[in-house]
């Protein structure tokens, strides 16, 4: 199996003639045996799902809408993001907001340079001509009268497309707003803010929004990447992140109560992948927390998945900091735990409640019917499983319908992994996140790893999963072998309940970490071959597993193919998936058992490609995409014939079962 994919990665990089000849031979025969007579295990209708961590800009500078960066100088630098010019200070006596205590005094008394202020935003500010543009401020004069300031939008060529006027009046904190209309576009604009009267004024949490948000919200996603998750239509949406949920101390720990209630007075938090890695260092990645945590609750929403939050467990990362005191004392979990349950009543509270009240304040009285919360991330050893304890004591005491996610540590396999296990079943949690950033041959063996699971145990999410080949990009063949491995997810579905690709964004000028499942820049974006496969999968998911067999056994890796079967009992629909790894077409004989003789109509849809190293790119993002075809088919046995290198998804309709 491993000899065929080498055998293939080499023709298809090296000597595309010759492979393009090899592969016109066809196999002899496969027979497929699928037992539709017998139904299996219940498939979760949550199974497919995304995960959401701010890594490579995916929050601040991707998601969420905001155009400027640090526009309430917070950083560690005040002014990272903004270049000011003239007489400009920061300042921190009488702020507008208490946790945002520092705002900018700008000055102009005739200054050649002019007094103002102008912001980069991240890697450039996207602009759309024709798009609309809302600019809000607070301000207040110090000086006496009122002052006039120029907006503007500056161009890369430093021109000037846009330019409106506000005129500051009063001595009190006001909120200011005005439209911006730019009649270009433009993906590395700048935005200026500049005085036009002598005085002196105060600028606070300086904002700039498209107007269009996805769903409309305030204070909301960007349309593109925010549709792209919806377009996957994800079961469950897994949120904060991972390794920022921890953060590199106490002190930078991702703490959920700092990112609800008025956006402007939400603290902003350095983001660890700041600093995590020296060879892709971002000084000025921090996160404004303007995508909280009611946005990801309303985003859950809006996209159709269920929410599954992450919290801290009193544990920083403990692959990055060793200082016992940088770990919170088991006998002072307390606050931490009551963040746990707090969180719930925040979801699921009436508004008569504490934290349901300020849901509903929020602008969403009806509860968010939270069913799933995960405790740590990638926690290991004692240090895990004795503050874990008190987790689930505290929330099976008051929360009993809440399932509760352990982990099983940062690796796959080893010492930490086996002995996280036997906890996870003594704590009896209802789920153990299993993680696996691994090489395609790791993934194409990872088609049997459940097959052999406990089956009376907790059952297994997937949190963090994809293929890693030598140069960590993605390409068809990371995407082939997601595929495969996949197979043995669906098939075991009595144990995977839960299974999300991470990370899911990366911006293409401020990426930390790689392969990702989206990538992006400031106008548009590009679905990774690996999207598809991910997609694939949630639009074709069924209601329970079939048993699909060749020579008595799971299609795992034999003749180079991967296959699972699952009946929709909604639809009448039989799917089968099928990964073909090899670099020859396949004939498979279906053997359909149980389904009525005749003719049956549906669908082929088909990811292929002759090139393993093929990508999608922001020039070119469909060089890779689904294909979809009608087919029609000769029951209760047929014959399909597969490409190489593809994966297959056939949909049969009219398969009512005895």
């Amino acid at each position: 199996m491993m000899r065929s994919m080498r055998k293939a990665i080499s023709l298809c990089l090296f000597t595309m003639g010759v492979a393009g000849l090899v592969a016109q031979t066809v196999n002899p025969v496969s027979e497929f045996k699928v037992d539709m007579q017998k139904v299996g295990s219940p498939i979760q209708s949550t199974m497919y799902g995304i995960f959401f961590e701010d890594i490579n800009f995916g929050a601040d500078g991707g998601l969420y809408a905001e155009l400027i960066k640090n526009r309430s100088f917070e950083f560690d630098n005040p002014f990272i993001g903004w270049t000011p010019f003239g007489n400009v200070t920061i300042q921190t006596k009488n702020p507008c907001f208490d946790r945002n205590p520092h705002y900018a005094r700008v000055s102009y008394n005739k200054e050649l340079t002019g007094s103002g202020l102008d912001n980069e935003g991240f890697k450039g500010i996207g602009i759309q001509a024709g798009e609309k543009y809302e600019l809000s401020l607070y301000a207040r004069t110090v000086s006496d009268g009122p002052i006039k300031l120029r907006i503007n939008l500056v161009n890369h060529a430093n021109d000037l497309f846009e330019t409106k006027e506000i005129t500051i009046d009063g001595k009190n904190w006001k909120k200011y707003n005005v439209t911006l209309t730019p009649g270009e576009t433009e993906a590395h604009s700048r935005f200026r803010i500049t005085m036009i009267d002598k005085g002196t004024v105060d600028l606070e949490h300086i904002s700039l929004f498209p107007q269009k948000t996805f769903n409309n919200r305030p204070n909301g996603m960007r349309v593109d990447l925010a549709q792209a998750l919806k377009d996957l239509k994800p079961g469950v949406f897994r949120f904060p992140g991972g390794c920022i949920v921890e953060g590199n101390n106490k002190a930078t720990r991702y703490q959920w109560k700092n990112t609800v209630g008025p956006v402007e007075n939400r603290p902003t938090n350095i983001n660890r992948w700041n600093f995590t890695f020296a060879y892709k260092k971002f000084p000025d990645y921090y996160q404004s927390y303007g995508l909280g945590f009611f946005e990801y609750f309303q985003l859950s929403e809006d996209i159709g998945a269920e929410p599954l939050p992450v919290l801290n467990c009193g544990l920083s990362c403990q692959y990055e900091n060793h200082d016992p005191n940088e770990n919170c004392p088991v006998d002072k979990l307390q606050p931490y735990i009551d963040d746990a349950l707090d969180l719930i009543e925040f979801a699921n509270g009436p508004v008569s409640s504490k934290w349901g009240k300020i849901r509903s304040e929020m602008g969403h009285p009806e509860p968010f019917n939270l069913k799933l919360i995960a405790i740590g991330n990638e926690q290991w050893g004692s240090l895990y499983t004795e503050r874990l304890e008190l987790f689930v004591k505290a929330i099976r005491a008051q929360y009993p319908e809440i399932r509760i996610i352990g982990s099983s540590g940062p690796q796959s396999e080893g010492a930490d992994f086996d002995y996280l296990w036997p906890e996870m079943k003594r704590l009896k949690v209802d789920l153990v996140d299993e993680h696996f950033y691994r090489s395609p041959e790791w993934f194409l063996a990872g088609a049997k790893r459940y097959d052999s699971y406990d089956r009376q145990g907790p059952k297994v999410f997937a949190g963090e999963y994809a293929c890693h080949p030598a140069n960590r990009e993605n390409s068809f063949l990371t995407a082939l072998c997601e595929a495969a491995f996949m197979t043995g997810l669906e098939r075991n579905a009595d144990v995977v309940h839960l299974c999300t690709y991470a990370p899911l964004f990366a911006h293409v000028d401020a990426w930390q970490w790689r392969p990702d499942l989206i990538w992006f820049d400031n106008l548009s974006l590009v679905k990774t071959p690996n999207y598809y496969v991910q997609q694939l999968y949630a639009h074709n998911v069924g209601t329970n597993v079939l048993s699909l067999t060749m020579e008595n056994e799971p299609v795992a890796g034999q003749n180079d193919l991967y296959a699972t079967a699952a009946f929709d009992k909604n639809t009448n629909e039989l799917i089968i998936k099928i990964a073909n790894i090899g670099i020859q077409y396949k004939r498979i004989k279906l053997n359909l058992n149980g389904l009525s003789s005749g003719k049956h109509k549906g669908t082929l849809t088909l990811l292929h490609s002759s090139e393993l190293e093929a990508k999608n790119t922001l020039s070119n993002p469909s060089v890779i995409v689904p294909v979809s075809s009608e087919i029609e088919i000769e029951a209760p046995i047929t014959e399909i014939t597969l490409k190489p290198q593809s994966f297959s998804v056939y949909r049969i309709k009219d398969c009512k079962l005895k």
